[in-house]
């Protein structure tokens, strides 16, 4: 695979910023920003805000959503209550 002619997409350093996680995290992208941000070691780099990243995401944080499934029972239960079908009409 080649890069076409004219497009000069520029891998250079980004800093992305998990905005649920208040984590930013520094790496080589393609991305595109108009926001900028002072990183620690004094440079000034392109600012990408993501919604989700690793520091966030329950899978990799391990801190993953409790499901209620008793109350899901009872609720299910008071809904529908007991429906076990009428016993066969001899004949």
């Amino acid at each position: 695979m080649t890069q076409d002619k004219g497009k000069n997409d520029t891998y250079r350093p980004v800093v992305f910023r998990d905005r649920s996680a208040g984590y930013a995290f520094l790496t080589r992208s393609t991305a595109e920003s108009n926001e900028t941000i002072e990183w620690d070691d004094g440079e000034t780099y392109p600012l990408v805000d993501v919604e989700i990243s690793s520091e966030s995401h329950p899978f990799y944080t391990g801190r993953a959503r409790v499901v209620d499934s008793e109350g899901q029972v009872a609720k299910f239960e008071r809904r529908f209550g007991d429906q076990t079908p009428p016993p066969p009409s001899p004949g």
